[in-house]
C-alpha cells in the first residue's frame, strides 16, 4: 500500500498526500503511539505534523523517532510570539522529538491581528525562526491557522514573508459557506505563484458536539465516523492536486482516511457532497 506523493512546494520534498496529524497522539499512553506509528509506514506517510502544545504527543513521537528519523518529514510548531518564547519552544520540540533538527517550524494558529503584529515585528517568533535556520536547526518555516479567518490572514503574512507552507481549514461544508471559499481559492492561487506548500485540516469533521452530547473522540470537535463520509470528504479534498489533507486527531478515525486515501477515487460530484451533507448534518465548527 502507498498513498500518493506530492511536491511540498518549494523545499525539494515529496510528501505523502495525507500527513500524519499527530495531535492523534495527545494523551496516548507510549505502546499504543508506538502501534499508531508504525501504522505509517504500512499506507508509506512519510510526513508528521505535531505541535508542542500537542499533549503528550511530541514525547511520544521521540522515542520511536530515533530509529526512524530518516524516514520522515518533521514538522512541529510554536504558539509563542515573542523571541524569547520561540526560542525556548523550538529548543523544547528538539529535545522531546530526540532529533537535531526540524525540517518545518510552523508558526501556529496566527490569525489574531495583534499577535500578527507581535509574532512579525523586531524579536517577534519570526527572528527566533530564523535564527534557529541560520545555525540549521530548522530548515523550513510555515505558518498555520484555524477559524474563518485563517485564509485572509495567510495572504497578508505571505505578504510579510515568503512561507514555504501553510495550514488552514478546508472541508465540503467551508467551501460553500460565505467569503471563506473566496478566501481560500485567493489563497491558493498565491500559493501556487509562489510555489508554497499548502496543508488542509478539518477534513472530516462533521460539526460540534451539541450540548450535553457525550464527547467519543479526541478532537474538540465531532468527526465523521462511517467509511462511506470520509471516503467521500477525503476524494472531494485530494481532488486538488496541489494540496495535502493532514489527518485527524483521533487513532481511531486515523486508519479510516489512511484506507480512503489509499483507494482514493474520483471528486464526488456535488450532488453526492450535498446528499451526504444533509444525511450527516454538517454544520460549521468555528461558529457563525
Amino acid at each position: 500500500m502507498a498513498i500518493e506523493k506530492r511536491k511540498f512546494g518549494n523545499t525539494g520534498h515529496k510528501s505523502s498526500a495525507v500527513i500524519f496529524g499527530a495531535a492523534a497522539l495527545w494523551n496516548e499512553t507510549q505502546s499504543t503511539s508506538d502501534r499508531v506509528l508504525d501504522l505509517l509506514f504500512k499506507y508509506d506517510i512519510n510526513h508528521i505534523d505535531v505541535a508542542n502544545i500537542y499533549g503528550n504527543a511530541e514525547l511520544r513521537i521521540g522515542p520511536w523517532m530515533k530509529n526512524y528519523r530518516k524516514n520522515f518529514f518533521l514538522a512541529t510548531k510554536t504558539y509563542e510570539r515573542t523571541y524569547k518564547g520561540a526560542k525556548e519552544s523550538i529548543s523544547l520540540s528538539l529535545d522531546r522529538l530526540k532529533t537535531d533538527y526540524i525540517d518545518l517550524m510552523q508558526i501556529h494558529g496566527l490569525t489574531n491581528p495583534i499577535e500578527w503584529d507581535q509574532a512579525m515585528e523586531e524579536n517577534g517568533v519570526l527572528d527566533a525562526i530564523l535564527e534557529a535556520r541560520s545555525k540549521g536547526l530548522i530548515k523550513f518555516i510555515g505558518v498555520t491557522g484555524h477559524g474563518w479567518t485563517a485564509a485572509a490572514m495567510h495572504q497578508k503574512s505571505i505578504e510579510r514573508y515568503n512561507f514555504d507552507s501553510i495550514l488552514l481549514p478546508w472541508n465540503w461544508y467551508m467551501s460553500n459557506y460565505k467569503s471563506y471559499p473566496k478566501d481560500f481559492n485567493d489563497t491558493l492561487k498565491l500559493c501556487r505563484k509562489r510555489n508554497i506548500a499548502v496543508q488542509t485540516i478539518k477534513a472530516i469533521a462533521r460539526g460540534p458536539y451539541a450540548a450535553g452530547m457525550k464527547k467519543t473522540h479526541t478532537p474538540w470537535y465531532q468527526p465523521l465516523e462511517d467509511k462511506y463520509s470520509i471516503q467521500k470528504s477525503v476524494d472531494w479534498v485530494l481532488s486538488h492536486k496541489d494540496i495535502f489533507l493532514n489527518s485527524a486527531g483521533d487513532v481511531n478515525i486515523l486508519p479510516l482516511v489512511l484506507e480512503a486515501a489509499n483507494n482514493l477515487g474520483e471528486c464526488p460530484s456535488k450532488k453526492e457532497m450535498n446528499e451526504m451533507e444533509k444525511k450527516m448534518g454538517l454544520a460549521s465548527i468555528f461558529g457563525v
